[in-house]
């Protein structure tokens, strides 16, 4: 999180810097689409390949802004430095602003002190169209949730493997009976009523491989040792997995539930070709 000492120009005023985020290919806020250019389009921006910079902060009015910039490395510093605790000073080159933004794309828990509480600032009357930014509605399951839930998954990995017993899988699949309709190799979750979406999950995310889908729907982090971690979006489902363990699945159709896919004998090829094909953080 910055220091609220660090003020960016945005015209008239400077903007207290609050927090900062990544917007491209590789990283970003999951919660305003499934792949990078949905993201960049719920900002009204256009999806350049080396992305942007999100700075986020309060006039000194109080009023929430968001100011894009394309200097990444910048950004990119400044979130590894407060990640570790150190300060850091956000003041990106007025050249490199592209926009001024009101409002805030994401939720703040966090204000400047010693101005007003955040508000959105008074329409502008040359861009009195444009409604202020705002965060996605997550109170209720529907995408923005579910894509949450997959990002927290993804930080909280052993936490989430931890409540998963492998047997459950073994069993699973012993019951399943040769020459049935599902030939899945085991790919089959302990909840047998949510197989078919997670079939169709896995079938979309094989499409993937053979027709690569928009820039950032697969995507390949670190992770312990030699394995990935990858996630991968679609219409109405996301997926977590380690390229040398399982998978987890969220379905838009399946409010609040986690659905674990056991690695069986197909799941382990998937997740090496989806690595191949996902964009990874430079």
């Amino acid at each position: 999180m910055a220091g609220t000492d660090d003020a960016v120009a945005t015209g008239d005023d400077a903007l207290y810097v609050l927090t900062a985020v990544l917007l491209t290919p590789a990283k970003f806020p999951s919660v305003l689409g499934d792949d990078y250019p949905e993201a960049c389009a719920a900002l009204g921006l256009a999806p350049l390949a080396d992305g942007y910079g999100l700075v986020l902060g309060q006039d000194g009015q109080g009023a929430r802004w968001t100011v894009v910039v394309d200097d990444v490395s910048l950004v990119a510093v400044a979130i590894a430095s407060w990640d570790c605790g150190m300060e850091y000073e956000l003041s990106p080159d007025e050249n490199s602003m592209v926009a001024a933004l009101p409002g805030w794309p994401l939720a703040l828990a966090v204000a400047a002190p010693g101005v007003p509480e955040p508000h959105d600032p008074e329409p502008d009357p040359e861009t009195a169209d444009m409604a202020p930014l705002s965060p996605p509605d997550t109170a209720t399951w529907g995408p923005a949730q579910r894509r949450l839930g997959a990002d927290e998954i993804a930080l909280q990995w052993a936490a989430w493997r931890g409540q998963i017993d492998d047997a459950e899988f073994a069993s699973e699949a012993r019951r399943e009976k040769p020459g049935s309709d599902s030939d899945d190799g085991g790919e089959q979750p302990p909840s047998g009523g949510s197989h078919q979406g997670i079939q169709r999950v896995l079938a979309e995310a094989r499409a993937y491989v053979d027709a690569p889908p928009p820039l950032g729907r697969v995507r390949s982090a670190f992770a312990s040792g030699d394995a990935r971690t990858l996630r991968a979006d679609g219409p109405g489902w996301s997926m977590v997995a380690r390229t040398d363990d399982i998978a987890f699945i969220l379905l838009d159709d399946e409010p609040g539930e986690v659905l674990p896919v056991g690695r069986g004998a197909e799941l382990p090829s998937l997740l090496e070709a989806l690595d191949k094909i996902a964009v990874r953080p430079v």
